[in-house]
Formats: C-alpha cells, sequence, structure tokens
C-alpha cells in the first residue's frame, strides 16, 4: 500500500508519519510538503531514509500529478492552522485550506484514489458554553482559520455524492506533543517558562479546550483510514477539557516555577469560549484515547525542555 501524506513534515503530519512506519512498517510513506514556517525537514530527519520526499505546494496541480502517482491513499494534513495569523492573513488561509484540498481532491479523482481522509478541526463547530457537538450539528466556524477548514472539508465531502471518491473527514479537538511548532499556546507556555519570561494568557485564562495527545489522534486517524466509509465525519476527542489558566499553572508546576510568571494581555477577536466533542463514533469503531492529560502534558513539556536545539532557532 502507498500512502501520500501531505504536511507531513508539519506537526501532526510527522507524528502520523512516524505513526504509519512502526505499525504499517510494509506500507510505502509519500510527503508532500511544501516547508513553510511551520513545516520543517528536522521534524523527519530520523525518518527520511525509509520515506520518499517531495517538497511542493498542494495548490500546484503539476506537483500534486506527479506525487500521487502510484499512491492507493491520500491522507491531508496540510493547512494553515494559526488562528491568530488568519485573523491578520486570511488569504493565505483560503488559498491553503480551500484551493489546496480542491487541487488534491481533482487529483484524487481522476486517480480514483481508494481512500481519501480530509483532517479538519473541532474549530469548524464554533464554541458552546454547555453540551458537546456531535458529528451532525451544523457548522459555525468564528474565525477565518475554522471557515477556512470548514469550507474544505464541505468541498470533500461533496466529492464522494458528486463523484463517488471514498472520502472520510476527522475533526479532532486540540492536538498537542512533540514537534509543535512554538506559536501554538503549550509550547510558547514552555519555552517562556524555561526562560522566566512572563507567561501570556489571554483574556482570564477561562477559555476551555478539549486536549488530545497526538499520539492518540494519530492512531484514530489510522482507524479511520482503515476502517471509515464513504462520506463518514468523525469526531475525535479525549475529555480532557481543561482551561487556558489551568494549563499554565500545571506546567509551571512540573517545571518548578511560580504562578506569578502568568500575565493576562488583551483578548483576541472572535476568541471562541469552549470547544467541546461527542465522539462515540470513533469509540465504536475501537478507539479510545491512551493518554491522560497529565501524564501528556509532562512528557510534552520533558521533550521540550529536552529538544531546546529543535525550538531554539525558531523561537
Amino acid at each position: 500500500m502507498r500512502h501520500l501524506i501531505t504536511g507531513g513534515a508539519g506537526f501532526i503530519g510527522c507524528n502520523f508519519v512516524r505513526h504509519m512506519l512502526k505499525e504499517h512498517a510494509d506500507d510505502e510513506i509519500v510527503v508532500l510538503d511544501k516547508l513553510t514556517y511551520a513545516g520543517r525537514m528536522e521534524n523527519l530527519e530520523e525518518v527520511m531514509d525509509r520515506i520518499t520526499f517531495v517538497k511542493g505546494d498542494i495548490c500546484d496541480k503539476e506537483i500534486v500529478r506527479t506525487t500521487m502517482e502510484g499512491c492507493d491513499r491520500v491522507v491531508n494534513f496540510v493547512a494553515e492552522s494559526h488562528v491568530d495569523r488568519s485573523i491578520t492573513s486570511p488569504e493565505d488561509f483560503v488559498r491553503t485550506d480551500v484551493i489546496g484540498v480542491f487541487t488534491l481532491l481533482e487529483e484524487s479523482r481522476r486517480r480514483d484514489i481508494e481512500r481519501f481522509v480530509q483532517i479538519s478541526t473541532d474549530e469548524v463547530y464554533g464554541s458552546t458554553v454547555s453540551g458537546s457537538f456531535s458529528e451532525k450539528d451544523i457548522l459555525d466556524p468564528s474565525s477565518p482559520y475554522s471557515a477556512s477548514k470548514a469550507g474544505g472539508e464541505l468541498l470533500a465531502r461533496s466529492y464522494v455524492k458528486t463523484y463517488g471518491l471514498n472520502v472520510m473527514v476527522t475533526r479532532s479537538s486540540n492536538n498537542y506533543g512533540p514537534f509543535q511548532y512554538p506559536e501554538k499556546l503549550i509550547p510558547v507556555l514552555v519555552i517562556k517558562a524555561l526562560n522566566d519570561e512572563p507567561l501570556p494568557i489571554y483574556g482570564k485564562g477561562t477559555n476551555v479546550r478539549d486536549w488530545l495527545h497526538v499520539e492518540d489522534n494519530c492512531r484514530a486517524v489510522d482507524l479511520v483510514l482503515r476502517k471509515g466509509k464513504p462520506g463518514d465525519v468523525v469526531n475525535i476527542g479525549s475529555g480532557n477539557e481543561v482551561s487556558n489558566i489551568e494549563v499554565a499553572k500545571t506546567i509551571l508546576k512540573h517545571m518548578g516555577k511560580p504562578d506569578s510568571l502568568i500575565t493576562f494581555v488583551a483578548d483576541r477577536p472572535g476568541h471562541d469560549f469552549r470547544y467541546s466533542l461527542e465522539w462515540e463514533g470513533i469509540k465504536e469503531m475501537g478507539w479510545e484515547p491512551k493518554m491522560s492529560f497529565q501524564e501528556g502534558l509532562k512528557k510534552t513539556v520533558d521533550w521540550y525542555v529536552n529538544n531546546k536545539s529543535w525550538w531554539e532557532p525558531i523561537a
């Protein structure tokens, strides 16, 4: 089996590549990545001798055509994904998260690709004060990022009904773990704490996210890739709903740093208060998270502490 993993040099993508090489050693892996600021060759150094790597943009029809040659399955991790950046530069998000998905879908349709998994996000549902979102709930994105992700996945789902392409969509909660670019909350807080610098927390720090360790997410995506049915939309959650202020305090406690490093800053526009998912579907497929938040956060903090050479050049 030959898999095309787009965005495989990014945070979740590189962890998925490692997962696939470990669990399905006989499968071939082709990685297509543009190598923007968040997609780095360093993320794949340990496995470069076991994969085929192509540098390119998923919006480039010719690159996509040649790279998809001989592939049976496609998993699309490519995304502009930082909400703050989407507020200041939304055009980049629309291009990558919508036009890029279209380019991949068209080539997949032309080749009659066996399976196509579009990686989406819980942010497409918008915010909720109570209860949890199911896969049948209406999408109500709040930022250009989440809106572009919703657009890309809706386009992907349309290819099931219109062209019969075997497309599945995953919507996972907030991922964390090794190789996450230091613009996201957890690596930012860890690096700031290491340097005894103020830890910036939006608003009052009461915004809540469901934290899913990237290794658990990779297992779930792999399961959907192999067992999902055409048109499936699958939530992937963890039940680890934690406020931003709690995340900061837990990190500081583990690192032996004082809470006084926490600094509250002006909230960002359209900041969703809480994300929460129902994920019975993926559990019925045989998956459940293995990593508790306390264990996963400790492992993540230790990874950043022990891998300064990875993040210091970019932090």
